[in-house]
């Protein structure tokens, strides 16, 4: 789903599993949306700058 999402910032390996292109990338909509419907809720993002989550959101 996450390659699907945001083709340019996930790739699948030979094992069929999104890995990212790059440690790190640009935020935009479909990196977000990556994100928030990773089945397994293995994608994480934070600001460069600062390491403040972004998704998931702090609770």
């Amino acid at each position: 789903m996450c390659a699907a999402a945001a083709p340019g910032a996930f790739r699948l390996d030979t094992a069929r599993r999104a890995r990212p292109v790059a440690e790190e990338t640009e935020a935009c909509p479909e990196v977000l949306e990556a994100a928030e419907n990773c089945p397994t809720e293995a994608v994480s993002i934070h600001l460069a700058k600062t390491g403040e989550a972004v998704f998931p959101p702090e609770e």
